[in-house]
């Protein structure tokens, strides 16, 4: 199917208008994303103190995992991946609930994460792969009332 010769020639027109040659538009494309590693310092300077404290452990692990890749390359089944393997090796504790806390806090930490390249207009909210893994439900409480 080929174009409409009209459009073509607007688009040409419309292009030679702008200053823009067809080289130019198959050049390399615009700066991209920053990696995770490059990204986290301005998550941390953010965050507060106990955001700081609670999903540190998280993102460092993050920036091990996946730190080389750019923030739209981490998918939600990385993060489940990351969320399972974090909760399987969680240390066992009196009142342990078998990692759940530790697999929700993998969710949260990374959701800190997109929320301030959200913020920082570098991704679409909808681009989040963070917001699309579904955090576990909270167990009730074992405290002996």
């Amino acid at each position: 199917m080929s174009a409409d010769p009209a459009r073509v020639a607007a688009a040409r027109q419309l292009l030679a208008h702008l200053g823009v040659t067809l080289a130019d538009l198959q050049a390399e494309p615009g700066p991209s994303l920053p990696t995770l590693a490059e990204y986290l310092p301005h998550v941390v300077a953010a965050a507060g103190p106990g955001a700081r404290r609670t999903y540190g452990t998280y993102w460092n692990r993050m920036a091990a995992v996946w730190g080389e890749r750019p923030l739209d390359a981490v998918v939600a089944s990385d993060i489940e991946a990351m969320q399972r393997q974090i909760a399987a090796t969680a240390r066992s504790r009196r009142n342990s609930r078998s990692g759940r806390h530790a697999g929700e806090h993998v969710i949260a930490a990374a959701r800190a994460v997109y929320n301030r390249a959200i913020a920082d207009g570098l991704i679409d909210a909808a681009a989040s792969p963070a917001h699309r893994v579904v955090k576990p439900r909270r167990l009730p409480s074992t405290a002996v009332r």
